[in-house]
């Protein structure tokens, strides 16, 4: 057995829950504290979930013991906090999106590479059994040459359900920051990079009203950030993309996400989930058949922390890379920049198509 990676968490708001579960199945990984601006938020993470520390953010930077931190804080402090984490020595693994602007993304890549550390960031739902799947398929050859995919995230805000939804109308918010990470490196995951894109994007209503009928009913929210972006790109692979994701649409009938290939097209289950179904169609099919799924969904968010932990012991790349992270930053920034410039946009970042998942990994286990 491999000595047990000892990870610490900073911030332990409405997401925590999630990590904190997964990450406790998994035998590499050893959660040993976690803390949060609200001390009493991060008492009260650590009882529920028997973490052994609840302490300050500068103590947790200061335990020598601890390897990962995993960045859990609003998006506005992701970069800011991993900059911190790398400096105190440690690998950093953020929540989506790796940071808001592109030159402080750059910062903590370059600061990662001067240390020596990894650095990684969510979503890592494309580790699940559904997508890996979808990838086995496409690796396999299952649906020919890829030559298309289509992505649609759509519905009407976060307003009626979320808590404290302002954060959702800010810059670094809207719907293409808030969920194209999980679509976006779905594809990427799939289909490989991205060399260049254009957009379009608008701002449907010029404030929200909040329906949320437990909490601040009625209260108005300014937008200051696009609402429904529309995207078209080319993959280096020479494959076409369409994404749309939107707060201004009420109802769709769109797939989340489909793949077409020269021999058949498959239908890819929702990014932000670890599970399937996955459906495959052929020439002469009169409908999708599901496909079996070759990987396990029992996992949840925390797979890609765990996933560093397994690179660290075996000196080989993880998967959720601070590379695919900034990659996925830049296509958001690029979309509604090639709005706003009305052309397309070449992308300059890039990254290599994480690899596969092994068939057949035994539970709480990523060995290759």
């Amino acid at each position: 057995m491999r000595d047990r990676v000892r990870v610490g968490v900073i911030g332990c708001g409405n997401i925590s829950p999630q990590y904190f579960k997964w990450m406790a199945t998994f035998r590499d990984l050893d959660v040993v504290a976690c803390a949060d601006l609200d001390g009493d938020k991060a008492r009260a993470r650590a009882v529920e979930f028997g973490v052994p520390r609840a302490c300050s953010v500068d103590d947790l930077l200061a335990d020598a013991a601890i390897e990962i931190v995993l960045n859990l804080t609003v998006p506005a402090a992701h970069a800011a906090v991993n900059l911190q984490i790398l400096q105190a020595g440690k690998h950093a693994y953020t929540e989506k999106p790796f940071a808001v602007e592109r030159a402080d993304g750059q910062q903590v890549l370059e600061l990662a590479a001067a240390k020596g550390l990894l650095t990684g960031g969510a979503p890592d739902t494309f580790l699940g059994g559904g997508i890996q799947t979808c990838r086995k398929l496409i690796d396999d050859g299952a649906i020919g040459q890829p030559i298309a995919a289509t992505a649609f995230m759509m519905g009407h805000g976060p307003e009626g359900w979320h808590p404290n939804p302002d954060f959702y109308y800010q810059k670094g918010g809207g719907p293409m920051f808030d969920m194209g990470p999980y679509y976006l490196t779905a594809l990427v995951a799939l289909m490989g990079p991205v060399r260049r894109v254009t957009g379009c994007t608008g701002t449907s209503f010029a404030e929200r009203t909040i329906t949320n009928p437990k909490l601040r009913t009625g209260e108005k929210i300014p937008v200051h950030t696009p609402t429904h972006i529309a995207g078209v790109f080319d993959f280096a692979s020479g494959a076409v993309g369409t994404i749309i994701t939107s707060f201004d649409v009420w109802a769709h009938s769109c797939p989340r996400i489909e793949i077409h290939g020269t021999e058949a097209s498959l239908s890819v289950p929702d990014p932000n989930t670890f599970r399937g179904p996955v459906r495959l169609r052929r020439p002469g099919d009169s409908d999708w058949t599901e496909v079996p799924l070759t990987h396990s969904e029992e996992v949840g968010r925390g797979m890609a922390v765990a996933d560093m932990a397994v690179a660290l012991r075996q000196g080989r790349p993880h998967r959720a890379s601070g590379g695919l992270a900034f990659h996925v930053l830049d296509l958001m920034h690029a979309f509604h920049e090639a709005s706003a410039q009305g052309q397309h946009l070449e992308i300059r970042s890039g990254v290599e198509r994480p690899a596969a998942l092994p068939v057949g990994l035994e539970p709480g286990t990523l060995d290759d």
